[in-house]
């Protein structure tokens, strides 16, 4: 196969990379645990944890959970933002032998249900915060094992305590919650210090994660990501990041600031996962949208990596603290999630003096599959060359490769794509070819240097701040109110977000107002799924057979 990308690869990152060289995560895990025991792994509100204590509080964690009534094999749903719970559990289930299922914790009590019984998780660990959404599903799903965070877990008894007591009583951000059986955080650890923990003996094709992303039908399915998957790109993405790498003062420890969250897979491997292979310290940000708390957290820290959506860089770069945080150190800035655009590069270069490189990947491919070189000097406006062990072809409605110069959908083959979707045979061979690729649904060209870019999605997906919203679940929520004949929902641009929620609303009672529309998906919806534009039309284009035409309504928009 001819990759003209490789002659334009940067010195030093090899062509192909050796992903077999751990069995699982676990002996990665391992490896890095003892390598990197006495430096920090996590900062968070002041207070560090060591890559010796990840070890140690993951390792009783996984004892406790094996305590469980739960078998080789079972999901484990985690549901919190940025706290050091996170990687402690992400750690500990896959150390007894568990699967872990990353969710989303603003989601509502149906986004919630449909995963947890999609998945089948029989555990759950929540932060507090949104145990009273958890409440209410758990009469309907398989979900028997609850672990309960509080914020200040992690903190040590007088800070965890005060931390515990503004978001309890100050802030009242975790409403009342009674779940009968549920266990905290902090006495399953202590338990589990008395427990001795039974290696796991995981191999290469064993599940590692369920990743759950959207659907061209709505429903929102689960990317089955292997340990070799996850392996695969982790390798991958150090590579890409050598010669960056090579500009950190000798002796110095990587530092890379965690303002994804890791429940998304581009800060679930790029910060948290890599973070463990490169002995790095990641400092967890729990809210990215409190700007104010975010430069509070990075003020008088010297970190050298910051890997962000075009939104979060856009606000930091116009907010009035930047100049309150020391930038002088930063030498990788990864975009990816959504488009990056090209006034917010200039203006991150500007203020920054350090290039955004985009990227480019998806749940699917756990997620990296291409990146800008990082030690390029400027924005590219590309979502860059295909990463080491990496293959991307472009295809027609047949499958067929296209000619050069023209636009087809992007097809992605390497050791880090996804095994399928979770129990959905019908959807992986929708998206899966003969030989391997992975078809994304977006439609790129590619240049004769190798270098990619995205020109439009094939699939009516509307990406609000690098989260995939699809038509079909907003639609379908909107037209269970009783008001409703008929809606569509469209992608429209938006300044923050990139793009944004529109939905165009045939009445059936004329009584129905937008409050009323708004207000129903504010109790069905995730906040990114919302609409923010509601218009009322007395029809919708439709073509012959009766199919709406969202393209239509786009245009118009």
């Amino acid at each position: 196969m001819n990759k003209p990308w490789l002659k334009h690869y940067p010195a030093g990152v090899p062509a192909e990379v050796a992903t077999d060289l751990y069995p699982s995560l676990l002996a990665l895990f391992d490896e890095s645990f003892k390598k990197h025991a006495a430096l920090p792994a996590y900062r968070f509100m002041g207070q560090v944890i060591t890559f010796a204590q990840l070890d140690a509080f993951s390792r009783a964690l996984a004892a406790w959970l094996q305590a469980q009534p739960l078998v080789r094999g079972d999901r484990v749903a985690l549901m919190m933002p940025n706290v050091p719970q996170y990687p402690i559990a992400v750690a500990a289930v896959l150390r007894a032998g568990f699967v872990v299922v990353n969710v989303n914790p603003l989601y509502t009590p149906r986004e919630l249900e449909h995963q947890l019984k999609d998945s089948g998780a029989k555990a759950i660990v929540v932060l507090e915060n949104f145990a009273a959404v958890l409440q209410q599903v758990l009469p309907s799903v398989p979900t028997k094992t609850v672990l309960v965070a509080a914020m200040g877990d992690m903190l040590g008894l007088l800070k965890g305590a005060i931390v515990n007591h503004v978001v309890r009583k100050v802030r009242k951000l975790a409403p009342a919650w009674r779940i009968p059986g549920a266990v905290r955080f902090k006495d399953a650890l202590a338990q589990g210090q008395k427990l001795s923990l039974k290696p796991a003996a995981l191999g290469p094709d064993d599940i590692a994660v369920l990743q759950y992303t959207g659907g061209t039908t709505g429903v929102s399915k689960g990317a089955v990501l292997l340990h070799r998957n996850l392996v695969a790109n982790l390798l991958q993405s150090e590579a890409w990041y050598q010669p960056a790498l090579g500009k950190i003062p000798a002796g110095e420890q990587i530092t890379t600031v965690c303002a994804l969250p890791i429940y998304h897979i581009f800060g679930f491997n790029t910060n948290m996962m890599l973070g463990i292979r490169m002995g790095g310290c990641n400092i967890l940000v729990a809210n990215p949208r409190d700007l104010p708390a975010l430069f509070k957290d990075l003020a008088g820290q010297r970190f050298h990596s910051f890997p962000a959506v075009n939104t979060l860089f856009n606000a930091i770069a116009n907010h009035p603290d930047f100049n309150k945080v020391d930038w002088s150190a930063l030498k990788i800035s990864v975009g990816g999630g959504m488009a990056v655009q090209s006034a917010t590069a200039r203006l991150w270069l500007e203020k920054t003096g350090c290039p955004i490189v985009e990227g480019y990947g998806l749940s699917e491919t756990s997620p990296s599959a291409t990146c800008n070189p990082v030690d390029s000097p400027t924005y590219t406006g590309t979502i860059g060359l295909p990463l080491p062990s990496t293959e991307l072809v472009l295809l027609d409605d047949a499958g067929q490769q296209v000619p050069p110069g023209t636009p087809g959908e992007i097809a992605i083959r390497g050791p880090q794509v996804m095994a399928g979707y979770w129990q959905r045979p019908d959807e992986t061979a929708k998206v899966m070819t003969a030989d391997g690729f992975f078809r994304t649904g977006d439609v790129g060209t590619v240049d004769e240097r190798g270098y990619f870019r995205i020109v439009d999605r094939k699939k009516d997906m509307i990406l609000v701040s690098g989260f995939n919203v699809y038509p079909n679940e907003v639609e379908d929520v909107i037209t269970q109110m009783n008001g409703v004949l008929e809606c569509a929902a469209v992608g429209i641009a938006d300044a923050k977000a990139g793009e944004a929620v529109k939905v165009v609303v045939v009445r059936k009672d004329p009584a129905l107002t937008e409050a009323d529309i708004r207000a129903f998906c504010e109790a069905n919806l995730t906040g990114y799924k919302r609409p923010k534009v509601v218009e009322f039309r007395t029809e919708l284009p439709k073509t012959p057979v009766g199919k709406i035409l969202r393209r239509e309504l786009r245009d118009a928009a």
